[in-house]
């Protein structure tokens, strides 16, 4: 375990596959269209399968009537820079189809999409495979809508100082004290 290991329970549970694929070619079409999509998905299973949704909606074509070409996971340029990300999505509720916008900032994309799946169901009770991501991209300072998002920005950004006490020698340390410590910084 090194010095700045991650708790497990807290890295992103998602990412993100780019799917090349099309249907089957045939007699009457031999060259059919090819497609390109990115996925977020839990894992390269899931990502195929969601594939085959779309490609079910959008051109009529099945896995089994069908052929994938390539499934590449794509990875952040820069993991280790904080970033805003716009996500566009559409989700059904009990009720209805919803298009929606929603900002998130995080280090990476596949983090702002966990964060994003989460929201949804906190905030929307939307299951998963409810919702469709449309797009989803980084989102530069001034451009940013949400209150949320931008009250993160800006150099002067100064977090308190919740507990600015050394501790005590471990010889000097009790179990017990008849008086009660300060920890607020003097």
């Amino acid at each position: 375990m090194g010095k700045f290991a991650a708790d497990p329970s807290l890295e992103a549970k998602m990412h993100q596959y780019q799917i090349v694929g099309r249907a089957a070619p045939t007699p009457k079409n031999p060259t059919p269209k090819i497609y390109r999509m990115r996925i977020f998905s839990r894992n390269v299973v899931l990502a195929k399968s969601r594939f085959w949704y779309f490609m079910k909606k959008m051109n009529k074509a099945k896995k089994s009537g069908g052929e994938l070409l390539a499934v590449n996971e794509l990875h952040d340029t820069s993991p280790t820079k904080v970033k805003n990300y716009g996500i566009w999505l559409r989700y059904e509720s009990r009720t209805n189809t919803h298009n929606m916008y929603k900002e998130f900032r995080n280090v990476n994309i596949n983090g702002a999409i966990g964060q994003l799946y989460q929201e949804m169901s906190g905030r929307h009770r939307a299951n998963p495979g409810s919702i469709q991501i449309i797009h989803a991209t980084t989102v530069p300072d001034e451009k940013c809508r949400r209150e949320h998002v931008t009250e993160m920005h800006g150099g002067a950004l100064k977090f308190p100082i919740i507990r600015k006490m050394p501790h005590a020698v471990k010889k000097l340390r009790t179990t017990f004290k008849a008086s009660r410590p300060t920890t607020f910084v003097r």
